[in-house]
């Protein structure tokens, strides 16, 4: 589609009022403000040092674009095919749990957000609201479900059975979380708000998982949430266990989490149908390699075979362009939303991805592009 000069018009002449702050640094900021230390910085905090989280913004650097002259950009289309559909932008927003921390209405405002932008949402297995119920939102809007496998293999299994049903258009199998990494703010503040039923939405209504317990959770909570700390993470899981999942539904899976090109060659063996490269937003293994870094050896490895998709780090329009040009083909956006959602609730969401949008659209014009297909790394300089 083309995106056009409308969208810069409506940005520099305010047709629709801000508010929240443009620049991420500010809506961080402004975050910080409004929310009490506990959700701020279990949103906001990385693993360890929070070194690789750094990294992911600061690798961007690296990469300097260089503009081509004299294109014809009056026109530009912002579209890719992913699966076989049509998507309006190369943008997703990315997987991130228990969003009422920081709004009361959580992923459900975020949905409609994203229905209305016309950017998929992919909702996290630790939604506060269950998958039926986000699905609720956004009509035939695009969607998919990021699933953490339990230890359980049957709730995993009816969890993936559960999307399918409710329209999602993908899996999303995160696999660097097996269990919680080692947050040093989180300790501090003695905070884990699943102890306290956030974030387990999808838990409380799956069938399988009630049918482990003796009460229904409306009858005992506590059991519930005491089960659902038994069954979260699987350090178990090898390669071998993807066919069990591939076995449960028809949808594409792509896993999510691949830092290794070595990683991402077995995960073409195993028959998986894209790749996100990712770092958990430096959640997980402090001093992991930046996200972006990682992206190229990982494009490489996959040689066009199947899609790949990357987050972590993901701030600005620029970013999306290195991204894609270094082979991406979308990208994922996290903490930016979260800071709108926290201002805004749903209209601050859907104001992050128009600016991030308006950007991007910009910045492809100005570097003498007409379109995502035209994104190659000819367009970047390594420094």
């Amino acid at each position: 589609m083309s995106f056009g000069n409308h969208v810069q018009f409506k940005v520099y002449q305010q047709y629709e009022k801000n508010i929240i702050p443009v620049s991420y640094e500010e809506l961080e900021a402004k975050a910080k403000e409004k929310l009490e230390n506990k959700p701020y910085y279990y949103v906001a905090a990385s693993a360890g040092a929070e070194i690789t989280a750094k990294q992911n913004n600061k690798a961007f650097e690296k990469w300097q674009i260089v503009p081509r002259m004299l294109c014809d950009t009056s026109s530009r289309d912002l579209s890719i095919e992913l699966f076989g559909k049509k998507l309006a932008y190369p943008v997703l927003l990315a997987p991130v749990g228990v969003q009422s921390i920081v709004h009361p209405e959580g992923e459900l405002a975020t949905a409609r957000a994203a229905a209305a932008m016309d950017v998929p949402f992919i909702a996290s297995t630790a939604s506060t609201y269950s998958l039926e119920k986000i699905a609720g939102e956004m009509g035939q809007a695009p969607r998919w479900y990021q699933l953490y496998w339990s230890k359980d293999r049957e709730i995993a299994a009816s969890m993936v059975k559960r999307a399918e049903a409710a329209g999602y258009d993908a899996i999303v199998i995160t696999l660097d979380t097996p269990m919680m990494a080692w947050r040093e703010k989180d300790i501090e503040n003695a905070y884990l708000p699943f102890l306290e039923a956030q974030g387990i939405g999808n838990y409380l209504e799956d069938p399988v998982f009630c049918s482990r317990l003796d009460k229904s959770p409306q009858e005992d909570l506590q059991a519930a949430i005491m089960l659902w700390a038994r069954v979260f993470g699987n350090p178990t899981l090898t390669w071998e266990d993807l066919e069990f999942i591939k076995a449960q539904t028809s949808l594409p899976i792509l896993l999510k989490g691949i830092l290794h090109p070595e990683d991402a060659r077995l995960a073409l063996e195993h028959g998986v149908d894209g790749i996100i490269v990712s770092n958990h937003g430096g959640r997980q293994v402090d001093g992991a390699i930046a996200a972006i870094d990682a992206l190229p050896d990982i494009v490489d490895a996959v040689n066009g075979e199947i899609p790949v998709l990357m987050d972590s780090g993901i701030r600005r329009g620029s970013d999306i362009i290195k991204a894609l040009a270094l082979g991406a083909k979308a990208v994922l956006v996290g903490r930016p939303y979260m800071y709108g959602l926290a201002l805004a609730g749903q209209d601050g969401v859907k104001q992050v991805l128009r600016n991030l949008i308006a950007d991007f659209d910009l910045t492809l014009a100005l570097s003498g592009k007409r379109s995502v297909t035209e994104l190659n790394r000819d367009l970047l300089k390594s420094v």
